[in-house]
């Protein structure tokens, strides 16, 4: 079982161990380098419906999130790893969403890092994240219950009710018009 959660993390992109450079990184584009492709993540509605889990997750400091506790607000919970070099990338796009829809939706972005905060705390002080926050489940709890073979980065659009709205399993253009059109109206209906 082990083997083949890792063969998925290599074919899903997160390639890199802790302390290196993703291959995104370390690839600087020529000043007149065309634009990068899209990122291949697609919306699915296959799961709509499935309740938000009843668990509790921490931030280094030790406070507690209770995801029971946001039922009333619409999240977009990212499960994503340091290791992950799609992952990475996603980050700072979730962040800028979360600037754009404000109180509309709650992004909640946890760690499924075993190594927990002693990985995801360096990785946030070496951004400037104005929005995320670092929730950590070092036991990957949520891989476990929404990914397919433990596939990083997956989101999921949670409505006020807390039932699945749509997911996405792969990196995906978050800040674009696009994707906060998709979101504002999933939650309209």
């Amino acid at each position: 079982m082990l083997i083949i959660a890792l063969s998925v993390f290599a074919l899903a992109g997160c390639d890199t161990a802790p302390g290196e450079t993703s291959q995104r990184e370390s690839a600087a584009p020529a000043a007149d380098a065309p634009a990068p492709p899209p990122l291949p993540g697609k919306i699915v509605r296959a799961q709509a419906g499935t309740e938000l889990p009843d668990l509790t997750f921490q931030d280094p400091d030790g406070n507690a999130l209770a995801l029971a506790d946001l039922k009333g607000t619409p999240v977009l919970l990212n499960l994503w790893a340091t290791w992950c070099a799609p992952c990475v990338v996603e980050m700072p796009l979730l962040d800028d969403l979360a600037d754009e829809l404000g109180d509309e939706v709650k992004v909640l972005t946890i760690s499924q890092d075993i190594r927990g905060a002693e990985v995801v705390t360096p990785f946030f002080a070496e951004r400037d994240f104005r929005n995320l926050e670092p929730w950590l489940d070092p036991e990957s709890e949520l891989a476990v219950r929404f990914t397919q073979g433990g596939l990083l980065p997956t989101t999921i659009l949670f409505d006020a009710e807390g039932r699945e709205v749509f997911r996405v399993a792969g990196d995906y253009e978050w800040s674009s018009e696009g994707a906060i059109a998709e979101i504002r109206a999933a939650l309209a209906k």
